[in-house]
């Protein structure tokens, strides 16, 4: 089992930026590479970025890159992914969850993660 929560959510002003954690524990997490997705209201969840636990190389959604960056953690066994998301835009606004995918392949294909967070609210005001 791994488990993951992600936490850092909020309200920020477009333009802005914010940086979201993805804290994962368990006995096997290290086996597993991990993706962020988000869901808007109304709209399908879509991937955002991805990254490999093992050799850090990471993904991204065409339309994130260059505003938004994954990146991990494990020194200390912190075992925490961040996404860095910057310019910040109403559309960026949505629920943001990480999940953990042990297949190493087609990150953005949310039927490969096997565990989910509950998400974190991102709110951007225009």
């Amino acid at each position: 089992q791994v488990q993951l929560v992600e936490s850092g959510g909020g309200l920020v002003q477009a333009g802005g930026s914010l940086r979201l954690s993805c804290a994962a524990s368990g006995r096997t997490f290290t086996n597993y590479d991990i993706g962020w997705f988000r869901q808007a209201p109304g709209k399908e969840r879509e991937f955002v970025a991805a990254i490999s636990w093992t050799d850090e190389r990471t993904y991204y959604a065409n339309s994130m890159k260059g505003r938004f960056t994954i990146s991990r953690d494990n020194a200390n066994a912190k075992n925490t992914v961040y996404l860095q998301m910057n310019s910040l835009s109403p559309e960026d606004t949505a629920v943001y969850y990480c999940a953990a995918t042990g297949f190493k392949t087609d990150y953005a294909n949310e039927n490969k993660y096997v565990y989910w967070g509950q998400g974190t609210q991102v709110t951007v005001s225009s």
